[in-house]
């Protein structure tokens, strides 16, 4: 099939262009090499393969050129970031997806999917009960986002407003929608245009919602990049790491390689279309445990900083609910050491690596994403 992947340069969209390109697709990628992902331009790792066209999914004549002969979309191309440019999440994120379905209804030309990928960020906080209100009530909680001051004193956890106990966190399916960022709300609306639209037109459609995807290619330069990028790197350029909080976050990790199997098999199977599907790595982790489990990988241990510092914004604690993805016969099979050993090798290839934590740090900094608590 003739396929288009829309930031197809980029790390989930790159690698799911080798597994289709291993299948015999023909693979087109319409990509703008953002500077925040792409620094140096057009990576080496893509293939020769592979007809790239450089260009904004936001231009309306550039996607209409880069979909001409072809049968399926993967729509990757996202804006992420901890910038305040709220418009750009909703233009890059929100407006793309309208505009491609724009362009499919007026041109009537057949595709067979449209796949979407979207975030975990859009179940906020996620799922949670009381300890001891549920049994009595049988209510589960979708917490707001925590407040300044509450991080500023160091109380990480999640409050029962009834009876003040520290909630316990809960397996998020899709039905959780609880978006409370820029991001996560231009996601959000992108999965109902995708889910809309696809079903008014009869235009197959299938969302994707990723938890944390790790592995080679991932940025260096995105701030918004997580624990992988900031231990890694800490480790590499032997600097002490931060663990925000007190590191007993909840997090879902998978691999690269387990996210591109999902892509892979929604792309023809008849039960997956007009619907939203979760990918997770399916076993909670600690960012403590993440930490402890790449300094035994990669065979380097520091002390990190803790309880210090927080980012504003972050969730306690998120976990998806993969049960529908895996009803489809899909399920994880690398392991989060898989993804460290991956993402390790990919960073002792690159050059020039001394700037790369500086500068996201810095950038983490001038926007004042990255706090410190109060003094005692």
């Amino acid at each position: 099939m003739n396929i288009l992947i829309t930031g197809g340069a980029g790390f989930i969209g790159s690698h799911t262009a080798d597994a289709l390109l291993a299948q015999d697709h023909r693979i087109r990628i319409l990509d703008n090499l953002s500077p925040t992902v792409h620094p140096k331009g057009l990576p080496p790792y893509i293939s020769k393969k592979i007809e790239f066209i450089e260009g904004d999914v936001t231009d309306k004549s550039m996607l209409q050129k880069a979909l001409q002969g072809i049968e399926v979309v993967y729509h990757f191309a996202a804006y992420q970031d901890y910038l305040p440019e709220f418009s750009s999440f909703f233009r890059v994120n929100t407006q793309s997806t309208a505009l491609l379905y724009e362009i499919l209804v007026e041109t009537k030309q057949p595709i067979s999917r449209v796949i979407v990928a979207t975030s975990q960020a859009i179940m906020g906080e996620g799922l949670y009960s009381c300890p001891h209100c549920f049994p009595e009530t049988n209510t589960y909680l979708y917490p707001a986002i925590r407040s300044e001051s509450q991080l500023k004193k160091r109380k990480w956890n999640h409050l029962c407003s009834a009876c003040g106990a520290i909630l316990h966190w809960q397996p998020s399916d899709e039905s959780v929608v609880h978006p409370f960022n820029p991001y996560a709300l231009s996601k959000h609306a992108q999965e109902q245009i995708a889910l809309s639209l696809g079903n008014r037109y009869h235009i197959p459609t299938v969302v994707l919602r990723y938890s944390i995807v790790q592995g080679s290619r991932q940025s260096f330069y995105n701030a918004y990049s997580g624990a992988m990028r900031i231990f890694a790197l800490s480790l590499f350029l032997q600097q002490t790491p931060i663990v925000y909080e007190d590191g007993k976050q909840i997090r879902d990790f998978i691999n690269i390689n387990d996210a591109v199997a999902a892509n892979t098999l929604v792309l023809t199977h008849p039960a997956a279309i007009g619907k939203t599907f979760n990918v997770g790595g399916g076993i909670p982790w600690t960012v403590n445990e993440f930490y402890e489990t790449m300094q035994r990988v990669v065979g380097h241990s520091i002390e990190p900083i803790q309880n210090e510092f927080y980012r504003f914004g972050d969730t306690r604690h998120i976990f998806s609910d993969t049960g529908a993805l895996q009803q489809l016969g899909w399920s994880p099979r690398f392991t989060v050491e898989d993804s460290i050993r991956a993402y390790w090798a990919y960073l002792e290839e690159q050059k020039n690596t001394d700037d790369i934590l500086a500068y996201a740090n810095a950038q983490m900094k001038k926007l004042e994403v990255v706090r410190r608590v109060s003094s005692p």
